[in-house]
């Protein structure tokens, strides 16, 4: 990458990129001031544009490559997909729990799509940087995704087999991006590990167990700019935040 005075970069993904935590004094979801790419971008010489989508897909976010991505010609792209993919629809499971269900995003296509989104943006003289999936708590989520209902629970429990499968699960679309990075020789800023070191990482997400808080933005902030100085230190002002 050619040094220059000023860099393009965007951030490119779901509701981790766009900064939503949930309120639980107002019981919604909410946009964090400082989330984790309005953080780095105070540090960042150049615009920081964060192109996250709450609810997105790596195929919806494919279908909006064009306008969120290519039409900006960034120097970098931050690539942060996975948690909605792997998701289920939840209260069709917990109504019909002994049919066969389908994610969001099956493996196999998530690894194509993002196979083919490193290679397009490449081709456009874009340099890809892959993003690890902060870990959620399987706990947390199986509360929330059965609303405290009872019957929910046992039905959701039933089809799963054991509550730590929606941890596994979401794993195995982490080691998709991670497989991708080693096969497509792409740097990955590798949010997961750092989370992990903590024995209670879940003080890091919010109520939901699967979306960052306010400090687990902060730690993700953290992990990108040692990132970034480790591999662009030239992207950085002079004092880092």
């Amino acid at each position: 990458m050619e040094l220059k005075e000023s860099y393009n970069l965007v951030v490119f993904g779901d509701s981790i990129t766009k900064g939503v935590v949930y309120d639980s004094e107002k019981s919604r979801y909410s946009n964090l001031k400082d989330c984790f790419v309005n953080l780095v971008g105070s540090s960042i010489k150049g615009t920081v544009y964060n192109a996250g989508r709450f609810g997105s897909t790596i195929i919806r976010g494919i279908s909006k490559m064009y306008n969120d991505v290519l039409k900006k010609t960034p120097d970098i792209v931050l690539i942060e997909f996975g948690g909605n993919d792997c998701d289920f629809d939840w209260d069709e499971i917990a109504h019909k729990p002994d049919i066969e269900h389908k994610p969001n995003t099956d493996l196999s296509t998530f690894r194509d799509t993002l196979l083919i989104m490193i290679d397009t943006f490449r081709k456009s003289n874009i340099t890809p940087v892959l993003m690890t999936l902060p870990p959620l708590d399987y706990k947390r989520y199986f509360k929330w995704i059965t609303k405290g209902d009872e019957l929910s629970e046992q039905n959701v429990l039933s089809w799963l087999g054991s509550e730590i499968e929606i941890y596994n699960w979401h794993k195995a679309y982490n080691e998709i991006i991670v497989e991708v990075s080693n096969r497509t020789k792409t740097l990955m800023v590798d949010v997961r590990s750092e989370f992990l070191k903590y024995r209670d990482y879940s003080r890091f997400l919010c109520i939901d167990g699967i979306h960052p808080n306010s400090e687990g933005h902060s730690l993700i902030a953290k992990v990108m700019l040692n990132f970034i100085e480790n591999n662009y230190k030239f992207l950085l002002q002079g004092n880092r935040i």
